[in-house]
């Protein structure tokens, strides 16, 4: 089978991501899926601690038979872990999970939660990174004050922000800032979860293109500029689907009319006691 090539983004740090990611939020034990997911042409995959993917992800990679320097490797630590000695631990446990040596990249996944000094934190995922254990380091969920502040605390260069967005979501001024400071922005829910495969104005472009609503707002995202979306699928058909976006574009009416779908109850992560004040 002829896998598709896939182009990447750079971050000012020096990262290169692949453009289109693969997610394993919700999958849990994923081996099969993600054995799958490398084998048609995904070479950015993304875990965390916290989705109970990490031994399933690894053991996809073994399966798979994919070279571990082609795959972009992405995990996070958890907001349990933040305190330097545990985020130390957590990264070995992830590592230990993933079956693997180091990560390309390694997120904060939360924002620091309990008082534990931003400092720290990131002192710690600094360190993660001198120490070989990650090759790119940055930070998920954060708004715009919290990144600027760790990108002033932080002795390592930050290269992504990963957070929510998909066009129900305004996030307009997080990009703005990522443009202006180098920082790729990885999205998750790129789907919405299946909210857009409802919206009328999805399907009215999708139909005029003659692609389907994934590809139209995946797409939509990418022609931004500076976007790496991540869809999950268990479904081959649909995981296909979502690596089929490069080969057409949308207007620039299309474009305005899906961001015009933002609305203000848009956002579907914000767990209380962890989101930060979004902007």
């Amino acid at each position: 089978m002829t896998t598709p090539s896939i182009p990447t983004l750079s971050s000012a740090s020096g990262a290169k991501i692949p453009v289109i990611g693969f997610g394993t939020s919700q999958l849990g034990d994923c081996a099969d899926i993600v054995a799958t997911a490398l084998r048609l042409g995904y070479r950015h995959i993304d875990t965390a601690w916290k989705y109970g993917s990490e031994k399933g992800v690894g053991q996809g990679i073994k399966a798979a038979g994919v070279p571990r320097e082609e795959i972009f490797l992405v995990t996070k630590v958890s907001h349990e872990y933040l305190k330097a000695g545990d985020f130390a631990r957590s990264v070995d446990e992830s590592l230990r999970n993933l079956q693997v040596d180091y990560v390309d990249m390694l997120h904060i996944h939360w924002p620091t939660v309990d008082n534990i000094p931003l400092a720290e934190t990131v002192g710690a995922l600094a360190k993660a990174k001198r120490d070989g254990l990650t090759r790119h380091i940055g930070v998920a969920n954060f708004n715009v004050a919290l990144v600027e502040e760790a990108m002033r605390l932080c002795p390592e260069p930050l290269a992504t922000l990963q957070a929510e967005y998909h066009p129900y979501l305004d996030q307009s001024r997080v990009l703005e800032f990522c443009q202006r400071v180098g920082l790729v922005f990885t999205a998750y829910c790129p789907l919405g979860r299946g909210k857009l495969f409802k919206d009328p104005v999805m399907a009215e472009i999708a139909r005029a293109k003659g692609r389907t609503i994934a590809q139209v707002a995946l797409r939509w995202q990418i022609q931004q500029g500076n976007i790496a979306p991540i869809p999950r699928s268990s479904d081959a058909a649909h995981m296909v689907e979502s690596l089929a976006v490069f080969d057409f574009a949308l207007t620039d009416d299309e474009m305005r009319r899906i961001h015009g779908l933002a609305r203000p109850d848009g956002r579907i992560a914000n767990p209380e006691g962890r989101a930060p004040a979004w902007d």
